[in-house]
């Protein structure tokens, strides 16, 4: 299919264009409890070709691009019509123009994992030996679990010569834990792993079935006001995805970031204007998950933030090119490694809080620097005991308390993020009873 597919764009004369080749292979389980419900295995191939087109229009040099989807089993006169309705639809994009990502060398990597030691099959089944070796309860229970082990072979072929890939392999997966007295409550968690991470995921569930025993003696909510807020777990790396988003080169090209290089960006207020940091300070790194972006980008490790410091911009290519720096590739998926805090959480919690562990919808806004949801659950301590509480939500600006943030000592690692397990806020409004 590969050979069909740069024949075709040889007879149209198409001369700027990527191909990416994906193949995908997946173990998969499906439990009822325990209990294994449903085995399956799924091995597919993806093409998708990016045809480009150079024209001029009133004077400018501009370049559109369009992108389809090829199957196996299309026939060669299939495919013509394909890429030529793409090429087609190319003409009606008008980018200014700029030039595709150069080959810088081609080399085909093998992602270094403990995955790798074993079948994918294999990893599943481990997996699932350590979701379930944490429900021993009779109050609270996994009641449905679904497991993924993934295999994907991706080739990258461009009409600047790059032709290149790697071998990935992950694992993800959800479960949703139940507790039925003193009310039936059910609480959803998904996981991803790089790595046969087994303790990680084994502390997920365990904290899971705590939450969501908790959740079931929850009747009330926190009183409306302004609270210390601490959020922890997943809610953490959307929080730091503010500073990553903000600083991509699309971004900064519409004008929607005002983001500069070498601005203490953790310092700015609502306002624009610079404040002291007395919290925390930022560090981090974008370590990409993978050695090859879907343009033809070798990715590689960069400081992006020093104590709150803004290092670099990254961005793909064409965005890249249009505010004139070397493209860094679209991280996807990114990997931010955040430099842990100065306190412990018991000290975080030794003064009055309240510590949202679950969401209905935990949402970070780009744009504004907003975040919040409504809280699902969360423990709140008034200086003398701790009580569950469910309902009402949480309206934070980032800009109004990025100055005090504290982050823990204590870090996670999941899926693309590696950094403190919990982040502490002060003065954050909660609309409650």
């Amino acid at each position: 299919m590969k050979e069909k597919i740069l024949a075709s764009l040889k007879r149209f004369n198409i001369s700027e264009y990527i191909l990416n080749i994906k193949n995908y292979k997946s173990a998969q389980m499906f439990f009822i409890k325990k209990s294994l419900d449903t085995k399956r295995a799924e091995n597919t191939v993806s093409y998708n070709v990016v045809v480009y087109r150079s024209f001029e229009k009133d004077g400018k040099q501009l370049k559109g691009s369009s992108s389809v989807y090829i199957y196996n089993g299309m026939t060669d006169d299939e495919i013509d019509t394909a890429i030529k309705r793409a090429y087609l639809a190319a003409s009606f994009v008008c980018n200014p123009t700029y030039e595709l990502m150069e080959c810088k060398g081609n080399d085909f990597i093998k992602i270094e994992s403990d995955l790798n030691n074993y079948s994918i099959e294999e990893c599943c089944e481990k997996t699932a030996q350590a979701l379930f070796s944490e429900d021993n309860r009779s109050d609270v229970f996994i009641n449905s679990a679904e497991i993924f082990a993934y295999e994907y072979n991706v080739n990258i072929i461009t009409s600047t010569g790059i032709d290149s890939g790697f071998v990935r392999r992950y694992i993800s997966g959800e479960f949703v834990a139940q507790c039925k007295e003193p009310q039936d409550v059910e609480t959803y968690k998904n996981f991803e792993y790089f790595t046969l991470d087994t303790e990680a995921l084994k502390s997920k569930v365990k904290k899971t079935l705590e939450y969501t025993l908790e959740r079931a003696k929850a009747t009330e909510a926190p009183k409306a006001g302004k609270y210390r807020v601490i959020i922890s777990d997943s809610y953490v790396p959307k929080i730091f995805e503010y500073y990553y988003s903000r600083a991509e080169a699309s971004y900064i090209y519409t004008k929607y970031s005002t983001f500069e290089v070498g601005q203490n960006i953790q310092a700015l207020n609502s306002e624009g204007e610079s404040a002291e940091i007395k919290g925390d300070k930022i560090t981090m790194k974008i370590v990409p998950a993978i050695p090859l972006s879907y343009e033809g980008v070798w990715q590689k490790e960069h400081e992006f933030m020093d104590e709150g410091v803004l290092k670099t911009f990254h961005g793909g290519v064409r965005f890249s090119r249009y505010i004139g720096v070397e493209p860094t590739g679209d991280y996807d998926p990114k990997g931010l490694n955040i430099k842990p805090g100065s306190v412990s959480i018991e000290d975080m919690k030794k003064k009055p809080y309240l510590w949202v562990v679950n969401f209905s919808d935990f949402q970070m806004d780009d744009f504004t620097g907003h975040f919040g949801g409504e809280i699902r659950l969360a423990f709140l301590f008034d200086g003398e005991k701790v009580t569950p509480v469910t309902g009402g939500s949480i309206n934070g600006s980032l800009l109004d308390c990025q100055t005090n943030m504290q982050f823990s000592k204590e870090i996670q690692r999941e899926e693309d993020f590696e950094g403190p397990y919990a982040m502490c806020f002060e003065d954050v409004p909660v609309a409650g009873i």
